[in-house]
């Protein structure tokens, strides 16, 4: 067996625990999405070891829909970290096996704050599942890696849960994207909800454009002046006819010795990926990156079709110098 076998096999095991998981969840997931769905405070999580980690992700993941999130320490909670806890607060306790000392430490006193508590646990008979008012089981029948031992498949299988969870409390309050630019307005993901693809553009004059009936010669000096990787192609009321990219001309010459006779509109693709000015970055980046190919220029057009300017990839991630 290669390494590359290995991985796939780890893949496939991963991804047959969540579809197991799926397939066991009950009514109880829905009312512990309902609870926190309709909760006012914050969400806390807990686990220990790579359960912790987990546990900090899907806090984390809970904050980022304005459901505020914390992840409590588990020992430190014994030392002053427990009053992160208002009274109602629910908890969620990620364990495999149910059993973890720190966690049933906590479950006394966080039940005299009045906290429900939810158990993700990989066995719904340990004295943890036991204790909590909610269990919604992560049960895995071993874990993917070579000696079963490495928290793999019970790892993943948890996080599956706590998305599951954040993403129904996503349906339930009827989050929308609007609500997700409050929270994520910076980065990559502020760009796309919140900029407009006319923001962003290279506007007409600075597009290198011709007429069908140019010499490719023509069009190849328009993209040395202007060289943001394409050339368009336009008709009399600068309505877009077609794309000459750098690839295209790359491909001329490498097949043809003479480019004499040879027009604009013969090399030209005559249904390029295009977009409104007023769509927003994100749309724009999932036209580029859709569909068996990427493409790396977008001509932006009005309405009517005519030719207003062109978006690249680039631009579109902030490293172009219209960003």
């Amino acid at each position: 067996m290669e390494a590359d076998d290995v991985g796939r096999t780890v893949l496939r095991k991963e991804a047959a625990a969540i579809v197991e998981t799926a397939e066991r969840l009950t009514d109880a997931f829905g009312e512990v999405a309902r609870l926190l769905a309709n909760h006012p405070g914050k969400i806390i999580t807990c686990g220990v070891g790579k359960s912790g980690f987990i546990a900090r992700k899907v806090a984390a993941t809970f904050t980022s829909i304005g459901k505020p999130g914390v992840f409590l320490h588990a020992t430190e909670a014994l030392h002053g970290d427990l009053g992160i806890c208002s009274p109602g607060d629910p908890v969620i306790f990620f364990s495999r096996s149910g059993s973890t000392g720190e966690l049933l430490v906590l479950v006394p006193l966080l039940k005299q704050l009045g906290a429900k508590l939810i158990a993700v646990v990989g066995n719904v008979r340990s004295d943890l599942a036991k204790q909590c008012d909610y269990v919604l089981e992560g049960f895995v029948d071993e874990e993917a890696d070579p000696l079963a031992l490495l928290p793999t498949t019970s790892a993943i299988t948890a996080l599956a849960i706590g998305d599951a969870l954040a993403c129904a409390v996503v349906w339930l309050i009827k989050f929308q994207k609007e609500d997700f630019l409050r929270f994520h307005p910076g980065g990559q993901l502020g760009r796309n909800l919140l900029l407009r693809v006319s923001s962003v553009m290279h506007p007409f004059p600075q597009v290198p454009h011709v007429s069908p009936d140019a010499a490719i010669r023509m069009a190849l000096i328009a993209m040395t002046e202007n060289p943001l990787g394409a050339c368009c192609v336009v008709g009399e009321k600068n309505e877009l006819l077609g794309i000459i990219t750098d690839g295209d001309i790359r491909r001329l010459i490498r097949k043809t010795e003479n480019l004499q006779g040879i027009r604009a509109c013969d090399v030209a693709y005559a249904h390029p990926r295009k977009i409104l000015p007023s769509a927003s970055l994100g749309d724009a980046i999932a036209l580029m990156e859709s569909g068996p190919s990427q493409v790396g220029i977008l001509p932006v057009v009005d309405e009517h079709g005519r030719l207003l300017g062109l978006l690249r990839l680039h631009d579109a991630y902030g490293h172009g110098p219209s960003a």
